[in-house]
């Protein structure tokens, strides 16, 4: 593109008018790179040919026996599938003085991909975290010194009674899950979390999925103070609920909610789960298409819905075509 241009340094007036002109030029050069570069990439979406996939799983291991003061924090925070939303959350605190003997598994996976299928796309992705824990400890004072110089000469005393807390979220769904003990004398526990949050898509009739969360206990407190508590808001809005739509929160007017104390020694099993699945379905109405001119081009529908095959009495065809099927690692 070439752009000629003749100024009056004697006439303001043209040059404020040259100043504008080409201040509006280069306004509207950007607007058309970035409508191209829209294009090209709406060219290849949906219909691109490719499948596209991402994986990212933590995996965590530990063992650990020994005595002194010990003190431990995890927290995982993942998304929400195919948004930038809060999906599964983990939290794990302890610390206390005396003895312990701990076993630990931890993962945690967010996995997705989208392949085309005819001129549509189908989208499958979910986010996931699992853990196990065997912990045993039991509480005592410790006197340690450390180095040459003054804590040599003055041990530092550790005397603190034992604490340990799990809380899990899963966000879309508003569920939460939430265990603690607090200045326990000594504490044996086993216990096992799934936080899921799964969704399906198949652009553009089909959007569904499942917030999976779960809790398993079995320990013995002895001396101690336990909290238990589990809430579960309002999941009419799937697509929504837990960070779109504060009031349908499970921290607002909760459908469930469970809350437990207990002082003293204490053997406790508890079998904790939830399962809030959800599903939309849009189908056209394309009778005109249909009766008039036509079923129309395939592209216009899918392989999986057709206004001229489809038949409302015999209900949804999506009810057997779609069905999330993504599983895998320590979530499986």
């Amino acid at each position: 593109m070439q752009v000629s241009t003749e100024l009056n340094l004697d006439g303001g007036s043209d040059l404020k008018k040259v100043t504008l002109a080409i201040l509006a030029l280069s306004f509207l050069i950007g607007i058309s790179a970035a409508a191209e570069a829209d294009y090209e990439y709406y060219d290849d979406y949906p219909c691109e040919k490719g499948t596209r996939s991402a994986n990212i799983t933590f995996d965590f291991d530990q063992s650990v026996q020994g005595s002194g003061y010990f003190m431990t924090y995890r927290y995982i925070q993942l998304d929400s599938p195919w948004t930038d939303q809060k999906g599964p959350m983990y939290k794990d605190y302890a610390h206390g003085s005396g003895t312990i003997d701990n076993e630990m598994t931890l993962c945690a996976e967010e996995i997705a991909y989208t392949r085309p299928d005819g001129c549509y796309r189908e989208w499958e992705a979910y986010s996931c975290i699992s853990a196990r824990e065997d912990n045993s400890m039991v509480y005592s004072p410790m006197t340690m010194s450390y180095g040459n110089g003054y804590y040599a000469r003055n041990p530092i005393r550790y005397d603190s009674l034992l604490k340990e807390k799990t809380l899990i979220k899963n966000y879309r769904p508003a569920t939460m899950m939430h265990h603690q003990v607090e200045y326990a004398k000594a504490i044996d526990k086993e216990i096992d979390v799934i936080v899921k949050d799964k969704d399906y898509a198949y652009e553009d009739p089909v959007y569904q999925g499942v917030g999976y969360t779960s809790m398993k206990i079995n320990e013995d407190i002895t001396d101690g103070m336990v909290d238990i508590g589990v809430l579960q808001g309002e999941p009419d809005d799937m697509n929504s609920t837990g960070y779109l739509l504060p009031r349908n929160s499970a921290w607002r007017n909760p459908m469930i909610e469970i809350d437990e104390h207990y002082v003293g020694t204490f053997h406790i099993e508890k079998n904790m789960s939830i399962d809030v699945p959800y599903k939309h379905e849009w189908i056209p109405k394309d009778w005109l298409s249909c009766c008039i001119v036509g079923c129309g081009d395939p592209c216009d529908y899918g392989p999986y819905y057709n206004p001229c095959t489809y038949d409302s009495a015999a209900g949804s065809v999506f009810d057997a075509a779609y069905t999330p099927t993504t599983s895998g690692g320590c979530c499986s």
